[in-house]
């Protein structure tokens, strides 16, 4: 068994398979997290007080692909965030590089009932957009994706995931707390990232062009 809980503006008891943005990170699903203080700060994204919405998940029996467990890289993150987001590709070197990782990195996943990994936040998709225009380093956008502690987030994809979890309560949450909160860990998301930017990459670090000029694959140990 597994908690969960979903920031929101509304109760929501009964969570709807099929229902939702087909354009957030992952595909159409449900999208929860295992700490509730950022359950809290998503339930206040515009300035208005909400709920974080308790869950229990039975998950024996449901299956989870998890984009950063053991033989997944930041790559193949980042090819499911491009293909299911909006992502501005004004350079040639970014719609190069998103089908580039359609092409080479995009995992197997609608057919799981779970997905675990990073949340794209307004800060860590601007990370993401600034690699695909040759902007920063594959390093520099590994060190970026820990800042803000957004943590992970776990997303119901299946009707098996829906069936498995329970509603427990909803707390209601103040958004002249929380909304303060949520800004706080985006403007210094936002700082450090920029910090990273200004400095010269080391030696050896590749940019996105690099990795499609190489022909880097799935699985090149370089990764």
């Amino acid at each position: 068994m597994i908690e969960l809980f979903h920031g929101s503006e509304k109760i929501i008891r009964v969570p709807l398979y099929g229902v939702g943005n087909i354009r957030n990170d992952y595909g159409l699903g449900f999208y929860c997290t295992q700490e509730v203080g950022l359950a809290k700060e998503w339930a206040c994204s515009d300035n208005e007080s909400g709920f974080a919405n308790h869950y229990e998940l039975a998950d024996a029996g449901l299956t989870c692909l998890n984009l950063n467990g053991e033989g997944y890289n930041i790559l193949n993150w980042l090819a499911v965030l491009v293909e299911n987001r909006r992502f501005d590709l004004s350079t040639p070197i970014a719609a190069r590089a998103k089908q580039y990782l359609l092409d080479n990195f995009l995992p197997v996943y609608n057919d799981y009932d779970l997905l675990r990994g990073y949340r794209a936040d307004d800060s860590y998709f601007a990370f993401s957009r600034a690699f695909l225009s040759n902007g920063i380093t594959l390093e520099q956008l590994k060190r970026a994706m820990v800042l803000g502690e957004l943590g992970e987030q776990i997303v119901l994809r299946s009707p098996l995931a829906f069936e498995a979890i329970s509603f427990v309560e909803a707390t209601p949450v103040d958004a002249s707390v929380y909304y303060a909160r949520r800004n706080a860990r985006e403007r210094k998301a936002r700082a450090d990232f920029q910090a990273i930017t200004r400095e010269l990459p080391p030696e050896g670090e590749v940019f996105i062009s690099t990795i499609i000029n190489e022909k880097w694959q799935n699985g090149d140990p370089r990764l």
